[in-house]
């Protein structure tokens, strides 16, 4: 990836979330650049799924700011903060698909919300998007007769449905068995290489973070602040911070000489 293509796409500045007088997180300042796999982490109740919130527009921050490029999200008017989101995609912790709709009824919703095209053309996408995370065959399927993994791509194929810049990742792998964990890590690493996808993903799933994450933002819920970032197989070498390092030092978790995969699994090996 050239120099140029890995300009930030997501600027946060002093950003503070609150509920009321209570604050959950405070000064928040980080990047998000082109092409990252970055990962929001840190230990369960410290913000992560809050901050998520505030970058895709679902809740306004008590202080700060949210850029897209050179756009700031919460200062745009309503239709220029709908324009910014739909370059987005979202893959919400359950796959959030409409159980009375197939598979494919499911990844066609935000086509015909949002564009002008064709029921063929719009069919024509969906077998794409499907096929792209292994479930070409499965567009009549109701949620309710596959696995929990396949809800979990059906989810992603949705979110692609309008080939956004940045994907959201809210806990993908919460509820999925190790290798059906791990065969989702390839695939998010595929698409983001594949695509040219910007990911942005909440988790404090360490073998993940490890295997895919360039880039990361560590939410620490006592200080309630970040006090720490970057890639997470520099920063366990190099923080300072007990929280820090004893959260990245979990054992079992990280192993110093294994490197992240260098290519992805194909999505359909496996019923994942």
């Amino acid at each position: 990836m050239t120099a140029a293509s890995r300009e930030p796409i997501i600027s946060v500045e002093g950003l503070t979330m609150a509920f009321g007088d209570f604050v959950v997180q405070k000064d928040l300042t980080f990047t998000v650049r082109r092409g990252d796999i970055f990962v929001i982490m840190g230990g369960s109740g410290c913000g992560k799924s809050t901050l998520l919130r505030h970058l895709i527009g679902l809740q306004a921050p008590a202080a700060g700011k949210v850029y897209y490029g050179t756009q700031s999200l919460w200062d745009a008017e309503t239709e220029a903060r709908l324009a910014i989101l739909r370059r987005t995609g979202i893959l919400y912790q359950s796959g959030a698909l409409f159980t009375s709709m197939t598979l494919a009824e499911n990844v066609a919703l935000p086509l015909q919300l949002y564009t002008k095209l064709t029921p063929a053309e719009i069919g024509d996408i969906v077998s794409t998007k499907l096929a792209l995370v292994g479930l070409a065959g499965y567009e009549d399927f109701f949620p309710s007769a596959i696995s929990g993994g396949m809800v979990k791509r059906a989810g992603l194929a949705r979110a692609m449905a309008l080939d956004p810049e940045i994907l959201f990742f809210d806990e993908p792998s919460a509820g999925l068995d190790p290798i059906t964990s791990k065969r989702l890590d390839d695939l998010i690493i595929q698409l983001r290489d594949d695509l040219g996808a910007t990911i942005v993903m909440v988790t404090h799933e360490l073998p993940s973070i490890f295997a895919i994450a360039d880039n990361s933002v560590f939410l620490d819920n006592v200080k309630r602040t970040a006090t720490a970032g970057g890639d997470p197989r520099e920063m366990i070498h190099n923080t300072r911070d007990p929280v820090v390092r004893e959260f990245l030092t979990r054992e079992g978790t990280f192993h110093e000489n294994t490197p992240a995969p260098a290519t992805a699994l194909s999505p359909s090996a496996g019923a994942v």
